[in-house]
């Protein structure tokens, strides 16, 4: 073996040894008497990773580094000498006997060492690809390639600042494809304020991450979707670092910071043979830094980019109106905190601005707002999300509020401080659209729905919709309450929900969600409802494991309840209503089990005695929509008839209408259900979940009136008053439904060339969609 004297003849062997000896296999250390050679290697002992020579690109000279040894495209993620480059392939790496690593050529002339005094060193290329030196009995690395980074931030390595010591860990870019040599591009976690890394090109700032809120950087919100990777982030009196890893260990991924001044997350595809760009900073034009100034606003969506928060103006309107909003904005109104009179705008939705100067205090939100406002330089105040259900933090700015920007969803937010004269001027507007809709309902204060959801915590999110996110909130009061909030990138918009807000505020039924209250508040539109501690039909139907705590009463009282609230809707209350978007996710269900109808966004007052109307826009879920709905847009009465019946139909089966029950007729729940029932097996429709004995009278007839309500034509149909007899009745009274020949003609058009547009589209999986109706 390399570096260890033989066993024979050993005083004439040992004469004859060299003072060095060259490597001659690739092992993955280096101790002292040995030397690496060009030509020669270390590879990490898992194979990953290699430590030898190369020339990179079009360069003629050589360096020495690190790359992936597994992955065809040589990509080198450290260098050594990258300032000082080798001129020829005489370079050699050696370790002394006190630890110090050198890099010498033929002539012994020295291009890169280290500086260390150990015992008994050992140099080791790690599997992790750091290249470390440790002494003999130490635990920790006198040297190590982690702690001197070039380009490439590695999982496992450290964007770190030793606050004790003020050591940084920074990842600069090489000059170019072909020289390695120190760039102008640098990554680095600044540890002032609120830590957040910052990428510079030269010594302008260029991008930006915000700080770490709730497991991701304010300025990356997709970072929730990576479900890739796992996140840490650490700050504390001694140290604040960032750190990344992969949950699959086959997955290859690395950051870089790009000569053309990007910073980009990496991910190696084999079946390319490439690296796939899976993040890119700066994205767009609003993610460059201060692209609108202090106290613009950049929202990507918009045209033009840049616009003032609401009470500021621009600095230099000449430029503003040339699109050069880098001279930023100014008040209007300047604050008066000695009277307590000032207030706050929120703006949704945001990236934090600028955190290097901030404060940051453990409060909760009703705290972090008198804070502000006890503070007369204090501009804006956010809430700072953290994980595990830790306690909230409070940030507070002071002076100007640099990079701010908007995003469609997934930002946070920011509650910017302005004069009365300012504030009063959005609450006129705010009162007037309330008028405009003659709302008899509470109207609350955004800053009191945010404290009650512990400001839009992920903690406390139900779900998410078309409409947007669903939060669970505690009142001052500690009433529990469900928080509905329209999202930016909501294709519902303001509209739908002016007519949510119109239509429940009118009704009052024991099987129809309560609305206690909204909120419309600058670009705010939130709904606040009873909460529904158990949420929706769906997530115990469609859940085997849960399903089996809907026994056949309580399905059968949510079969009669859906059936009376639908009831109420078409005949009972002030207005003829058309839900039009009745599924098992909008039936939500109380303490008790009870069932309430809920998500009016979609629904249609028919004044007088007019009963179906057309659209040109059809709206809904598939699965649960008529035919005649689907197909041309024509929607009535029957059409909630039709949702009801396959409604009936799923809380039977426990199973989705649009799942596929036979393997040969590719038949939905309806024309299964359908089938079973022509041929006197209708029993064996029953979710198997169900317990037995079950009322088996009871259950035929309940299938028999969801095949009755789910009929193709709507005079076929009966009206919600005669469902809610027959449930009541005889089932011998019953008249016999038709076969749905909609599921049939689906059936044949699944095997010829052609098909008819709305038959093709009404069985896609999608929640909300806008169809032109012949």
């Amino acid at each position: 073996m390399v570096g260890k004297q033989a066993r024979q003849k050993p005083l004439v062997f040992v004469a004859l040894l060299p003072t060095f000896i060259a490597l001659s296999a690739a092992g993955d250390t280096l101790v002292p008497g040995q030397r690496l050679e060009d030509g020669n290697s270390l590879v990490s002992s898992d194979g990953s990773f290699k430590l030898g020579f190369f020339t990179p690109g079009k360069s003629k000279f050589r360096y020495l580094g690190i790359w992936y040894n597994q992955i065809s495209l040589q990509t080198v993620v450290w260098v050594a000498n990258r300032d000082r480059p080798l001129p020829d392939n005489t370079g050699v790496l050696s370790i002394s006997i006190d630890g110090n690593l050198s890099l010498s050529d033929s002539k012994g002339m020295v291009y890169w060492s280290t500086s260390t005094r150990l015992a008994g060193p050992v140099a080791k290329l790690r599997d992790d690809a750091n290249f470390a030196v440790q002494g003999a009995g130490e635990d920790g690395y006198a040297w190590q390639s982690f702690d001197n980074p070039t380009d490439a931030f590695l999982p496992g390595m450290k964007l770190w600042v030793n606050r004790s010591t003020g050591f940084t860990r920074n990842f600069t870019s090489w000059k170019s494809d072909d020289d390695p040599g120190t760039g102008d591009c640098t990554f680095f976690l600044d540890s002032n304020g609120d830590p957040q890394i910052i990428f510079v090109h030269g010594s302008d700032r260029v991008w930006r991450s915000g700080p770490w809120v709730g497991g991701r950087f304010s300025g990356i919100p997709e970072m929730r979707s990576y479900v890739e990777f796992n996140f840490s982030f650490v700050s504390n009196a001694d140290e604040a670092y960032y750190n990344f890893s992969t949950r699959n260990k086959s997955l290859v991924s690395r950051m870089v910071a790009k000569p053309e001044g990007l910073i980009q997350r990496l991910v190696w595809e084999e079946a390319k043979r490439n690296w796939n760009v899976y993040w890119s900073g700066p994205r767009d034009r609003c993610d460059n830094f201060g692209f609108c100034g202090i106290f613009g606003v950049c929202d990507a969506n918009k045209f033009p980019l840049c616009s003032c928060l609401q009470g500021f103006e621009p600095k230099s309107p000449e430029s503003w109106q040339l699109r050069d909003g880098r001279d930023g904005c100014r008040r209007r109104t300047a604050v008066d905190c000695q009277n307590g009179t000032d207030g706050f705008l929120l703006l949704a939705n945001s990236k934090l601005p600028d955190t290097s100067g901030v404060m940051v205090n453990e409060m909760a939100t009703e705290e972090c707002r008198e804070a502000c406002l006890r503070n007369c330089s204090c501009t804006a105040y956010a809430m700072k999300e953290m994980m595990n259900g830790g306690r909230s933090s409070c940030i507070l700015w002071s002076g100007v509020l640099a990079d701010l920007r908007v995003y469609d969803d997934g930002g946070q937010d920011l509650f910017v401080r302005l004069a009365r004269a300012d504030i009063v001027k959005s609450q006129i507007w705010n009162e007037e659209m309330a008028k405009s809709v003659e709302l008899d309902l509470p109207m609350f204060d955004v800053t009191a729905i945010a404290a009650a959801t512990n400001n839009f915590s992920t903690n406390n999110l139900l779900g998410e919709g078309g409409f947007g996110p669903v939060y669970k909130g505690r009142l001052e009061g500690k009433q529990e309450v469900a928080v509905k909030r329209l999202a930016k990138s909501s294709s519902q918009g303001v509209e739908q929900f002016m007519n949510e807000v119109r239509l429940i505020a009118k009704l009052q039924h024991r099987n129809l969600v309560r609305l206690l209250g909204c909120c419309i508040e600058g670009e705010e539109r939130i709904l606040v409802y009873e909460y529904m501690p158990n949420r929706g039909l769906d997530s115990f139907l469609f859940d085997k494991t849960k399903g089996a705590l809907l026994d056949w009463a309580t399905r059968w009282r949510i079969i009669m309840g859906v059936a009376r609230g639908l009831l109420y809707l078409h005949q009972d209350s002030r207005f003829r209503i058309i839900h039009r978007d009745l599924k098992a996710g909008n039936v939500l269900l109380d303490d008790d089990m009870n069932p309430k109808i809920s998500d009016f966004g979609m629904a249609r007052i028919f004044p007088g005695d007019e009963t179906e109307g057309i659209t040109r826009r059809v709206v809904g879920t598939y699965g649960y929509m008529s035919p005649e709905y689907a197909m041309d847009g024509s929607f009535s009465v029957k059409s909630d008839v039709f949702s009801f019946g396959v409604l009936v139909l799923e809380i039977i089966s426990g199973r989705r209408n649009r799942g596929i029950f036979h393997p040969v007729r590719k038949l939905n729940l309806l024309g299964y259900a359908w089938n079973l029932w022509k041929e006197g097996k209708g029993l064996e429709l029953v979710d198997s979940s169900l317990g037995y004995p079950i009322p088996m009278v009871e259950v035929l007839k309940c299938t028999q009136i969801g095949l009755l309500c789910a009929q193709d034509q709507p005079e076929d149909r009966p009206d919600m008053a005669s469902v809610v007899l027959m449930l009541g009745g005889d089932r011998a009274a019953l008249p016999h439904p038709k076969k749905p020949e909609f599921v049939a003609a689906r059936e044949r058009a699944e095997g010829s060339s052609t098909s008819s547009r709305g038959l093709t589209r009404a069985f896609n999986d999608v929640t909300i969609s806008d169809i032109d109706g012949r």
